[in-house]
Formats: structure tokens, C-alpha cells, sequence
């Protein structure tokens, strides 16, 4: 996918092959000498169970710039708790694992929930609001990197690309995001940005008009991609989504406290695959069904935030109009897949369309039934507001569940 395409409102970054990994692992070993890198981890106990997680440890075992990994792990009881401890005990970086699960996390979500500063609903973003909750605790992180566990053909290139436009002293940028063509050598991917997202802009556009913030998330290659570097003065501000808005959250609360010219995007990998969610039109609770939902709030909530003003005729007209576009793009991709001998099932992606048309609907009804939803997590600013001893806290509730539950060895299908 290499080109040197500038869209004019964000930087881009691509991947030209003409350096190599080592000539960049050098100068970021520079860099790190007065910039610190940290790296979080989002984890399901799951994911340990799968080749992409192995490999992903195998190439990070490699990474010399690294200052500490971050490891939040959901969904796990306390022995699969001690097991992922002695997986992620082959990192030779400082690291730490969060069991987001244990007896005195619970304690700690109830005091929060009784101040009213508390995560409202499980899931990846209470995940990541945690580990940069601890990652502020440590106070040694200059450079915040995250991306998922779950990518089966991860590189380390793809990191040090990630962080060196936010490492590099000369360069200005304070968010670094993510792109790569969503191909697994035969089939094409990425159904919700290309069905959902994308046209889904472009419908905005037509119903709405012109507005900044619709070109802005339009100038970003892959938006809903699970990769992006920060520098800490933001992070203490940011405001992490409770749902699966989070890729479309973060780049919001990036718009909303940086200048355009301190936000880029860089070509990360030439291709990518990671674990596919499956649609589950019988769940709307499920799958690519909910995170659609949660997609178009996230969007809808930031343009109203913005002054534009939405009523349920608004909604049916952009219904309408993403649908047109939707099938317009689908037979482009066809022709795109075909040109590169690549498979795409049109009939699957036209239903997938369709329920993504009722769910800008359903996305609209709910959006306007509850004008008071509080959809982000209070920032950590606001968070050591209400109590300044929640941070440290924090940080001791992870180091004593460490010392307390001991590493055991793994064990496949615990």
C-alpha cells in the first residue's frame, strides 16, 4: 500500500522500503534515553490460549526500547490469573499484569461506583481505562503505546512504526494512528470500516453538510484500527468510551485537545488479520451487531456535542442515504478483491449492510430516548479530583494481588 498521499488534514506516514527495522530500532533506542515507551495490552484470558498472543510475546521478547508492558487481563478466575502471570513472565521488560477480576479490583469498582466516577459497564474500554490508570501511577511513561493481543500476523516493525512519529524529539505529533490494508491473503476484511464507517461519512455529509469533524475522521485510512500511540501529557485527559466506541472515542477526545498538525496516521504492516467477530444479526447484544450501535452513537454523540442537530426525519434520511452509498461501495470492493485475486462474498456483505442500515435507526432511537447517557469513563484528571488517593491505590492493589497469587505454570483449556 505504499504511496505518498497526503489527504491535507492529517499527516501521513507510509511505508516506502527504504529503511529497515534495525536502522529504526536504532534511533528509537536513542530516543529513549530521555522519552520513555510503555506498551498496554488489553487481554482476554482466552487470547492466551491461541497462537496470536505466543507469537505476539515472541517478537516483543525482541523490542529493546521498550520501558514497560502493561497487561489487563479480563474474564479470568484466580488460577488462570496466576497462569497468565507466568505466560507474560518471558517479557524481559518491566511488566505487570492486572487481573482486572480479583477480590480487591471488585473493591475498588464499588468505591468508584459510590463516588459516581466509575466504569458503567465491563469490557475493553474499562480494561484500557485501567491500565492508564496504573500506567500514570507508575509516573515513568513518557510514551504510551497499545494495541491488541489478539493479531496473528504481528511484527515488531509494526510497534516501532506505531511509536516513532511520537518518539521522534523533531517531530511534532502527539497521536500516532494505525493503517494496513485488512486482507489475509485470500479473503478481504475490515467489514465494519469499509460497510459501516466509511459510507456511513460519506451519508453524513450529504444529510448534514459540510462539518470538521466528519472530514476529519474521513482523512484516517483504517479509523476503527486497535492501534495508536499517545504522548502522556494527554493521557491523564483523555476520556475513555464505556462501549465499542473506543477507537472512534479516542480520535474524538484527540480532536478535541490537539491541533490538527500534532495528529498523524502511519502504515503500520502490509497486511493485517486478527480474531473476526462474528455478525450475530439474532443478538443485538453480540458481535459486529452491537459494535455497530456503538459506532454510530459514538459518532452521533460527538456531532451533537458539535452543535449539529439530530430528529428522528434526520435519522430516516440518513438511513436512506448510507444504504445507496453502501451498495455503491460494495461492488467497487468486488471489482477491488477480483483485480487482486481476492475473495469477497457479496451477498453476505449486502446483509451485513442492511442490518447496519436499521441500526443507524436503532443507533438514532437511542440516542434520542436518552439524553443524559454518560457514555465515557471520567478521565483520570477528574478521577483524582474526587480523591487523590485512588491513583496510588491503584497502584498498590496491583502490586499486592502480584505478590499474593504466585505464577503457576499454564495449562491449555484451563
Amino acid at each position: 500500500m505504499a504511496d505518498f498521499h497526503q489527504n491535507g488534514n492529517i499527516a501521513q506516514f507510509h511505508n516506502l522500503r527504504s529503511q529497515s527495522i534495525e536502522e529504526m530500532v536504532y534511533e528509537l533506542d536513542k530516543f529513549t534515553q530521555t522519552r520513555r515507551i510503555s506498551l498496554l495490552l488489553p487481554s482476554l484470558f482466552s487470547e492466551l490460549e491461541g497462537p496470536a498472543l505466543q507469537h505476539i510475546l515472541d517478537e516483543l521478547s525482541q523490542v529493546s526500547y521498550l520501558n514497560r508492558v502493561v497487561i489487563g487481563l479480563d474474564r479470568a478466575t484466580e488460577r488462570q490469573y496466576r497462569m497468565a502471570q507466568s505466560v507474560f513472565n518471558r517479557l524481559p521488560q518491566q511488566h505487570q499484569v492486572i487481573w482486572n477480576e480479583s477480590p480487591r479490583m471488585k473493591a475498588f469498582w464499588s468505591k468508584l461506583e459510590a463516588l459516581g466516577i466509575g466504569p458503567v459497564e465491563d469490557g475493553k474500554g474499562k480494561n484500557v481505562w485501567t491500565c492508564l490508570g496504573y500506567l500514570l501511577s507508575c509516573a515513568d511513561t513518557d510514551i504510551m503505546a497499545i494495541h491488541d493481543c489478539d493479531i496473528t500476523t504481528y511484527d515488531r516493525e509494526m510497534l516501532a512504526r506505531l511509536v516513532y512519529p511520537v518518539a521522534n524529539p523533531a517531530f511534532p505529533y502527539q497521536l500516532s494512528k494505525g493503517f494496513y490494508p485488512r486482507v489475509d491473503g485470500s479473503k478481504l476484511n475490515g467489514r465494519v470500516t469499509r460497510l459501516l464507517v466509511s459510507p456511513l461519512l460519506i451519508a453524513l455529509k450529504k444529510v448534514i453538510g459540510d462539518h470538521d469533524y466528519v472530514d476529519y475522521l474521513r482523512s484516517f485510512r483504517y479509523p476503527l484500527s486497535g492501534e495508536f500511540a499517545l504522548r502522556a501529557p494527554f493521557l491523564p485527559d483523555i476520556r475513555i468510551p464505556s462501549d465499542w466506541g473506543l477507537e472512534i472515542g479516542v480520535l474524538s477526545e484527540a480532536r478535541r485537545s490537539m491541533a490538527s498538525r500534532a495528529i498523524c496516521q502511519v502504515e503500520i504492516a502490509d497486511r493485517y488479520d486478527h480474531k473476526h467477530q462474528p455478525v450475530s444479526p439474532e443478538d443485538a447484544e453480540a458481535g459486529l451487531n452491537r459494535m455497530s450501535v456503538d459506532i454510530c452513537k459514538a459518532i452521533f454523540r460527538k456531532l451533537a456535542t458539535d452543535g449539529v442537530v439530530f430528529t428522528p426525519n434526520v435519522f430516516r434520511s440518513l438511513k436512506a442515504t448510507y444504504y445507496r452509498r453502501a451498495l455503491d461501495m460494495v461492488e467497487i470492493y468486488e471489482h477491488d478483491a477480483i483485480m487482486n485475486g481476492l475473495s469477497l462474498d457479496r451477498h453476505s456483505e449486502e446483509k451485513s449492510i442492511e442490518l447496519f442500515a436499521e441500526n443507524i435507526m436503532r443507533a438514532g432511537r437511542i440516542f434520542l430516548d436518552t439524553p443524559h447517557e454518560t457514555p465515557f469513563i471520567p478521565n483520570w484528571n477528574r478521577v483524582n479530583a474526587a480523591d487523590p488517593d485512588l491513583l496510588p491505590e491503584l497502584k498498590a492493589i496491583v502490586a499486592a494481588d502480584t505478590s499474593d497469587y504466585s505464577p503457576i505454570p499454564f495449562e491449555s483449556g484451563s
